[in-house]
């Protein structure tokens, strides 16, 4: 199979960290052993995306870098390797190599053929940029609160996709979501999607509230994706035997631990970081994984897209996510001809 390739393309650049992104020409990557080529059609902007553009992700690439962590699209060429070679032509899910290599905001990528997933056929390129990091996640934690007997969950930043998809799920497998919100509008929207519990961490009894029905339910599962006082907080609200795992630090401030809230009940605080879980699985374990999000794109872990851009307005994309995060994803389309909207 031959696919045509241009020498050049654009890509969003991050000069400095904390500084503003701008659209720049690049030549175009060559995928080397093991690698694939993606012609991208469409990315997301997410909290781990923020993190990255600030510099307090995970991962810091050398500068300029182009961001992007997860998108959508064609593979029109590959590196040596059986795997890449099955991948050439098949439209893909896919995430950017973690430490080197350019990022999914831009017209191609070369990545890792293990970090793409083919798409089915009823399931978008649209669909497809966003069905790594939150519907993984959201499939994650509830693996996670089985496993270790968790009768319910408290998730913080509950307004945003990975909160809606885990009410969802929640119903689904009968887990307890308890949804930690900023404001009234968002309670709103949580019990609109049929959550039964929705608190207000801005209301001045918030810790009383907390505590009460994290005993109610016996929520010992509490994920913090916030960090700073919120994870004190978490910790003296938990029932005995409790963990909160940090997912996220959308405050951008340490972990505020009073041990004794660590010590008064037996209570810990773990990480969690999605491709570690990911890495801990076996080859059919992932696989079942990948089929089991793509069975479930359309319903439990759908997701919002409030507005879709072209690369040339990524600054604005940013700035826009960041101020209404709650309102839906922002998706970054490089080629609007390929991309299906979804309802």
């Amino acid at each position: 199979m031959s696919i045509s390739v241009p020498e050049s393309m654009q890509g969003v650049t991050l000069d400095a960290y904390g500084g503003s992104v701008t659209v720049k020409q690049y030549p175009v990557p060559r995928p080397g052993p093991g690698q694939v080529l993606v012609r991208m059609a469409a990315s997301p902007i997410n909290p781990s995306d923020l993190a990255f553009l600030r510099g307090t992700y995970r991962h810091r690439k050398p500068l300029p870098a182009i961001p992007g962590i997860e998108g959508s699209g064609t593979v029109v060429a590959v590196g040596p390797g059986l795997y890449p070679r099955v991948l050439l032509g098949r439209r893909v899910a896919c995430s950017a190599l973690p430490a080197a290599g350019g990022g999914t905001w831009a017209e191609y990528m070369a990545t890792s053929a293990r970090l793409c997933v083919p798409l089915q056929k009823p399931i978008t390129l649209e669909q497809g940029a966003m069905m790594l990091v939150n519907p993984l996640t959201a499939l994650a934690f509830i693996a996670i609160a089985k496993r270790g007997k968790h009768a319910a969950i408290v998730n913080t930043a509950a307004a945003g996709a990975l909160g809606r998809m885990m009410v969802r799920l929640g119903h689904q497998h009968g887990i307890p979501i308890v949804s930690v919100v900023r404001r009234k509008d968002q309670v709103d929207l949580i019990h609109g999607l049929g959550g039964t519990h929705a608190l207000d961490s801005n209301q001045p009894d918030f810790l009383v509230q907390l505590r009460t029905l994290t005993h109610r339910v016996n929520a010992t599962l509490l994920l913090d994706a916030v960090t700073g006082s919120l994870t004190n907080q978490l910790l003296e609200a938990a029932p005995v035997g409790s963990t909160v795992l940090v997912y996220g630090s959308l405050s951008g401030e340490a972990c505020r631990i009073d041990p004794r809230a660590l010590i008064n009940g037996d209570k810990r605080v773990a990480g969690f970081y999605l491709a570690d879980w990911l890495a801990r699985k076996n080859p059919l374990q992932r696989l079942r994984v990948a089929r089991e999000v793509q069975r479930l794109l359309g319903t439990r872990l759908h997701t919002t897209v409030q507005r879709r851009l072209p690369l040339s307005s990524a600054q604005q994309a940013v700035d826009l996510y960041q101020s209404k995060s709650s309102e839906g994803k922002v998706l970054l389309v490089m080629d609007p001809h390929e991309i299906r909207v979804d309802s």
